[in-house]
């Protein structure tokens, strides 16, 4: 539950008033000051003013759908949570959002219950980039400092999304170790449940930023049959 202390504010984005209604109150309810708009353009507009905590975004909106509003969000900050709301059968958009860079999804219909859970799974995430004890993960050209939340390859600052940077320095911690993507899931995400394509996604993002050859990752390996692991470069020769 959100403290009084620093009441973390969220952007709901949904068109459907029933479902936005139910959503805002579990929210409120659960001590977030929630906003509310019901379109792609308010949206954009309502977090360049204020800028929230997190978003929740579904993805069917009027005048800007969901899949372009989490691309511009993304251009404008790597740093804001983003959960998607989906249709049942809507997988296609649900990967392509987490491509794009969607922290988390919750698929209609849900429980409002769970979407607190995830929401507040989300945030306790971002909160974990205030200040603490520095630690610097070097591999060849990749150097990450957990404390300032910043990693670099070849000298550049790469932009990652919250789950990205925790996927990353999970895997930089535990050199060779194998990982399911049920461990991931409860590692990184904090979940005892989750679709594992999300940890797929986020791998596959991970490798476009940190690979020579994504299609030929070297760092980020597969283990086929387990899941993943994180091979150092220098091991390798590279």
């Amino acid at each position: 539950m959100a403290t009084l202390a620093r009441v973390q504010r969220v952007l709901v984005v949904d068109d459907d008033q029933t479902v936005s209604d139910v959503v805002c109150r579990y929210l409120r309810h659960a001590g977030y000051h929630v906003d509310h708009v019901g379109d792609g353009a308010a949206a954009l507009a309502a977090v360049e003013g204020r800028p929230p905590h997190l978003v929740v975004l579904d993805l069917m909106l009027p005048e800007i759908d969901g899949l372009e509003v989490c691309r511009r969000l993304r251009t404008r900050s790597d740093e804001l949570p983003i959960i998607m709301l989906t249709a049942l059968g809507d997988e296609a958009d649900r990967l392509v959002g987490l491509r794009l860079g969607a922290d988390d999804y919750v698929t209609k219909p849900f429980s409002p219950r769970e979407l607190v859970l995830r929401v507040g799974s989300v945030l306790r995430r971002a909160g974990a980039r205030a200040p603490e004890p520095s630690e610097v993960l070097a591999d060849g050209d990749l150097v990450v400092e957990t404390g300032s939340r910043v990693a670099r390859l070849r000298g550049t600052r790469l932009a990652l999304t919250l789950r990205e940077f925790d996927l990353l320095t999970h895997l930089m911690r535990h050199p060779s170790r194998a990982f399911t993507r049920e461990q991931l899931i409860e590692e990184v995400w904090g979940w005892s449940f989750g679709d594992r394509s999300t940890v797929t996604v986020h791998v596959r993002r991970l490798r476009e930023k940190i690979e020579v050859d994504p299609a030929q990752p070297r760092r980020i390996v597969t283990v086929w049959g387990v899941g993943y692991r994180y091979e150092p470069a220098e091991w390798v020769g590279a």
